[in-house]
């Protein structure tokens, strides 16, 4: 009997193998691929759940493994499948497009010993034309997801791929986003080290051009992408540099993108410019005020907390108009409405850059911008409307510094400092401080817009206002010292500063106690020509001020003199009348006298009346012609030099009770009234009297 040696049972095993695969070679070269074609396209179908179609040429080849592959698996071959116009569908309800995906062609290259171990390894991937079509719906349902078999048996792995141009569509119907790019490989794409001593892979592996809208403004742009098999990875840190026209802004970004699979965190260098950030709502849902053109640039990161995305808008500087601004923003996605928060600083804002945002631009800045002017010439107030009906798109805690204020022709506000916070459509702004002429104002700002018409309440308080400091303009008061002091608390309502305004209630009150002011300022006042000439020419000095006390009621926009006394060492000057916030008019009787004899005065009654953009201010006609009657008839009857009787003053102003009109100031002062405070009325005690005569002495 022969015996069956092992040497020879391997031969005729190694035999019958390579019989086998030179059969299976013959087979795959052989045969007519095409007629697999309804097969291989019933079969992906059933397990996608969507309808799959290779409807071209399909063809199988054998090919030489690459080169770059270590020791004897180079020499493997391996089947190159190439198949021509292909498909896979969306489902019914997408309307993005027909198709999820489809080429004209699609090459492949599979290493065939890894599929012994369950794993599809593609070493060689090609796209000719790929288009794409994705649509994210309100609920999260998405296009993308096909139907679920359970987890898989087999894992895959891409190791290079290269594709023609082609075009993704992305519809997001969640975040109003419909965004359309042409798609071309800049580089070619590899998994990193996916051979010793290959080339190292390139930054950027994609380069797009974008068209599309987000939240119905137009977008347009371009920029590059790292390489598309990166995003394989779990862990990859994805580089992207992009640029785009987002409806009237333009945004640029260039950093990186965390696990971009299932997106996970964003570090972007982000810059943004405009005509004006509320053209940024519709791209944000982020209410940001009226402004001048704009430009900023910052550090932007993105941090997924579960389902939602936390965004710090870090170390940004920027300008709006002539303004600088700098800090850091956080948004963080909240019910029922999201929060702005951070840290503002600025070393020098224009009221002219500022303005929009209370409407207080001019027309000429609305047209500049491309808005329509709303303010008519008319009107010193703001007009325009706050929009209250964005109010609660988000809520808002927001601390800002300021070095410099500046005011065009007027005095400038230094060391502002505010903490503006928006909740439940209240606005307020407490507090809101600032320098201004050397002293201090301070004030809490409350805006309440969770009623069609917004309930306004302001507590002003003023504090070392210096005299000369509050007039920088007029030469003859720089001499002059003193400080003003004074407080307000007023309510109001309407959607706009001049509807506040005309609807107002409340009290003011200020108060100096002691400085001096210009002579020439004084006798101009009281008409006293002759001796405002001799000062002109002879050189000014300063009087002393004994006190100057005010007292303001407001009622329903009609800001009434309930007392207006001014008391110097030469002169005393009361004020009757009142200013009507509404009609924006004057309607003020001055009444100067004087403490010592005086030739040649006019002193008369003096008016102030018009309107608030057009005054009138002069002296009053009635008393003045009849000085000039008298001393015409003097003239005619008796002599003329009797005419200069009635230009002659010997009266003497009493000195006033300054302590007594101080005490009554303060005490308004003290705790101005409003409807909304429901302050009691307040009455002067002799205590307060005496407490403001010592502090005089």
């Amino acid at each position: 009997m022969t015996r069956t040696t092992p040497l020879r049972i391997l031969g005729w095993s190694l035999a019958a193998l390579l019989a086998l695969l030179a059969i299976l070679v013959i087979l795959v070269l052989t045969f007519d691929w095409n007629r697999a074609r309804p097969y291989i396209n019933q079969k992906v179908s059933d397990s996608t759940g969507r309808s799959f179609v290779i409807a071209g040429d399909l063809q199988v080849k054998w090919k030489q493994g690459l080169k770059t592959e270590p020791g004897w698996r180079r020499y493997v071959p391996r089947p190159f499948i190439s198949a021509q116009d292909v498909r896979i569908s969306n489902p019914d309800w997408a309307t993005a497009g027909p198709q999820l995906a489809s080429a004209k062609r699609i090459d492949v290259a599979i290493h065939p010993l890894p599929l012994l171990q369950h794993r599809v390894v593609l070493t060689d991937l090609a796209l000719d034309a790929p288009q794409i079509a994705l649509q994210r719906r309100a609920d999260g349902s998405n296009s993308w997801t096909v139907k679920d078999n359970g987890p898989s048996q087999w894992d895959v792995e891409i190791q290079r791929m290269a594709f023609g141009d082609g075009s993704i569509r992305y519809l997001d119907e969640g975040i109003a986003l419909d965004v359309r790019a042409k798609v071309s490989s800049t580089a070619p794409d590899a998994t990193p080290g996916d051979a010793p001593g290959s080339a190292p892979v390139e930054k950027y592996g994609i380069a797009f051009t974008l068209g599309g809208s987000y939240r119905k403004a137009p977008v347009t742009g371009g920029g590059k992408a790292g390489a598309v098999l990166s995003l394989t990875d779990e862990k990859t840190v994805y580089p992207v540099q992009a640029h785009a026209v987002l409806g009237k802004n333009k945004a640029s970004i260039d950093g990186t993108l965390t696990n971009p699979r299932s997106l996970s965190g964003i570090d972007l260098q982000l810059s943004l410019a405009g005509a004006s950030m509320a053209d940024l709502y519709p791209l944000t849902g982020v209410l940001l005020p009226e402004t001048p053109d704009y430009a900023t640039k910052g550090r932007l990161l993105g941090k997924k907390d579960g389902d939602t995305w936390n965004w710090t808008y870090q170390n940004f500087k920027g300008t709006v108009g002539q303004s600088d601004l700098a800090g850091t923003l956080q948004y963080l996605p909240r019910q029922p409405r999201p929060l702005l928060r951070g840290e503002v600083t600025s070393q020098q804002l224009r009221l002219e850059d500022l303005g929009p945002t209370i409407g207080a631009d001019s027309n000429a800045q609305k047209q500049a911008r491309g808005k329509a002017p709303v303010q008519p010439d008319s009107k010193a107030l703001p007009v325009e409307q706050f929009n209250t009906a964005k109010w609660d798109a988000l809520d808002a805690d927001v601390k800002f510094t300021g070095k410099k204020l500046v005011r065009t022709h007027d005095i400038p506000f230094n060391d502002i400092v505010a903490h503006i916070r928006m909740k439940d459509k209240v606005l307020s702004l407490t507090p809101l401080n600032f320098g201004m002429a050397g002293g201090d104002i301070t004030s809490n700002i409350t805006l309440d817009g969770r009623q069609k018409t917004i309930a306004a309440q302001a507590k002003v308080a003023a504090r070392h206002l210096k005299i000369r400091e509050l007039f920088p303009k007029l030469q003859s008061m720089q001499a002059s010292f003193g400080e003003v002091y004074g407080d307000a608390a007023l309510t109001g309502h309407g959607n706009s500063v001049s509807a506040m305004l005309a609807s107002a209630n409340g009290e003011l009150a200020a108060t100096v106690s002691e400085g001096s002011v210009s002579q020439f300022v004084l006798e101009l006042a009281g008409l006293n020509l002759a001796n405002a000439v001799f000062v002109k020419i002879f050189g000014d000095k300063q009087v002393q001020l004994n006190c100057l006390a005010s007292d303001f009621a407001v009622t329903n926009g009609q800001a009434d003199v309930r007392r207006f006394v001014l008391d110097t060492d030469s002169a005393v000057v009361n004020v009757t009348g009142n200013v009507n916030l509404a009609n924006e008019t004057l309607d003020l009787d001055v009444r100067p006298r004087t403490k010592g004899a005086r030739i040649i005065t006019l002193r008369t009654p003096l008016y102030a009346k018009g309107t608030f953009k057009n005054p009138d201010v002069g002296p009053q006609k009635g008393p003045l012609a009849l000085k000039a009657g008298a001393a015409v008839a003097l003239a005619t009857v008796v002599t003329p030099l009797a005419a200069l009787l009635p230009l002659v003053n010997i009266d003497k102003a009493p000195d006033t009770d300054c302590a007594a009109v101080m005490a009554q100031a303060k005490a308004t002062r003290k705790n101005p009234a409003s409807p909304a405070t429901n302050a009691p009325a307040k009455k002067v005690s002799e205590a307060d009297i005496k407490k403001a005569q010592q502090e005089k002495k």
